[in-house]
């Protein structure tokens, strides 16, 4: 006899349509992040050769102009460093703009954070419908005496696992996933900080040109 999976799902209460609810979240989120948190969207690599020319030279028109056409952190970092260039001295500005690339990791990091409540949540979820398919077992025996009707008995237990199945199905691969951008995360920071060194070795500290 063939397991019927989409039977089981069904048969297995209210829970699993939270536990397909937080599933749906996960995936619209994963998806977002792939999408919106590529190494690119975040340290474009040819910015910063095209950035330095521009501003040793003092076009800051064109930087400005080349900088608005690109929406990724160092590229908002960048347009900071311009606007207050002569506002700050150079360990001041270098400060502050550590600050806002800082602040815009953070903002990327806590998009992907629904994946790790979906990670926490599915699992208790699962858990909640364990325990009231155990009970629904239990019920079974008290009401039919004994051992009761086994393959009652066994249906109350089926909804059981279900439940604990489908709860550990969605939050290992969210908890994988929010490892993952965590890691992204600490990867991209290492090169905004690599490519903001740059930028202000260049053009900002002294001794630059």
């Amino acid at each position: 006899m063939q397991l019927n999976f989409y039977e089981q799902l069904v048969a297995g209460g209210a829970g699993i349509w939270v536990i397909g609810a937080l599933s749906v979240l996960a995936i619209a989120v994963a998806l977002e992040r792939l999408h919106r948190f590529r190494p690119g969207a975040v340290v474009p690599p040819a910015l910063v050769d095209e950035v330095v020319p521009l501003w040793q030279g003092g076009r800051f028109d064109e930087l400005e102009q080349a900088l608005s056409r690109n929406d990724s952190v160092l590229a908002r970092t960048l347009r900071f460093l311009v606007e207050h260039r002569a506002r700050w001295s150079a360990e001041v500005l270098a400060t502050r703009a550590g600050e806002v690339a800082s602040r815009a990791l953070r903002g990327q990091q806590q998009r992907a954070y629904p994946l790790a409540v979906v990670a926490t949540v599915a699992p208790i979820v699962g858990l909640l419908g364990t325990v009231v398919g155990m009970i629904e077992a239990f019920h079974v025996i008290a009401f039919t005496g004994g051992t009761g009707d086994a393959s009652l008995l066994a249906g109350g237990i089926s909804k059981a696992l279900i439940n604990t199945a489908a709860g550990l199905a969605v939050a290992l691969p969210s908890l994988a996933m929010h490892h993952y951008f965590r890691h992204r995360l600490v990867v991209s920071g290492l090169a905004l900080e690599e490519q903001l060194d740059r930028v202000l070795d260049a053009c900002v500290r002294p001794g630059a040109r």
